[in-house]
This record gives structure tokens, C-alpha cells and sequence, in this order.
């Protein structure tokens, strides 16, 4: 099993546990869009206690990669994806934290 194969395969894993369901064909392509940042044990993972790592997902994935304006309602689809996957959740992965961002948001289809 190739290293990606084994990364999707845990995301599943612990969205199962978390008991969120998911599109299997989405979260891959969200997996396959992070890159070589799945691989390292720190870029995988979004700090929610760290106001600067969330306003960089804010600047680069939701309004660089998805298109979207900056206002309140990105603050809230940030803070609904720490709620879905529990603020005490050390676990965080990013693919997972983008995933909830992309579906939160209606933004599937750029990954289509």
C-alpha cells in the first residue's frame, strides 16, 4: 500500500471514529491537493490553539484556494471544523480540517 493510500485510509479511520461522514472521492482529492504536507508530522496537523496557523488557513486555503471573501462567516466554518473534530482533539489533520472547510463551505466542485 502506497503512502497516500495509507493517509486516506487513516483520515477515514478517524472520521469514523469521530463519527462525521464523509465522500470518500472528496476527501481523497482534498488529500491529494495538500501535497508532500501530509507526510510531515507537523504540516499535517492544524493547531486550533494557534491564531496564527488558523488565520493561515483563512488566507491561504479559504480565500486563496477556495475563492471565498474574507468576513465572520470563515471565522465560524474555522471554528464549526475545530467543534466537528473536537478542541481537545490533538489530531487535527489537516486534510480532514479542509475537508469539513470544503463541505462547510459548497466548494466541492473545485475539486471535481
Amino acid at each position: 500500500m502506497s503512502k497516500f493510500v495509507e493517509a486516506v485510509e487513516l483520515y477515514k479511520s478517524e472520521m469514523d471514529k469521530l463519527g462525521i461522514s464523509y465522500d470518500e472521492t472528496l476527501l481523497t482529492a482534498v488529500v491529494k491537493g495538500l501535497g508532500p504536507s501530509i507526510y510531515n508530522a507537523d504540516s499535517s496537523k492544524v493547531s486550533s490553539s494557534d491564531k496564527t496557523e488558523l488565520d493561515r488557513v483563512k488566507s491561504n486555503f479559504l480565500i486563496k484556494k477556495l475563492g471565498l471573501s474574507d468576513s465572520p462567516a470563515l471565522d465560524e466554518g474555522i471554528q464549526s471544523a475545530v467543534d466537528q473534530l473536537g478542541a481537545s482533539n490533538r489530531n487535527k489533520y489537516r486534510a480532514m480540517f479542509y475537508y469539513l472547510l470544503v463541505k462547510h463551505f459548497g466548494k466541492e466542485s473545485i475539486y471535481g
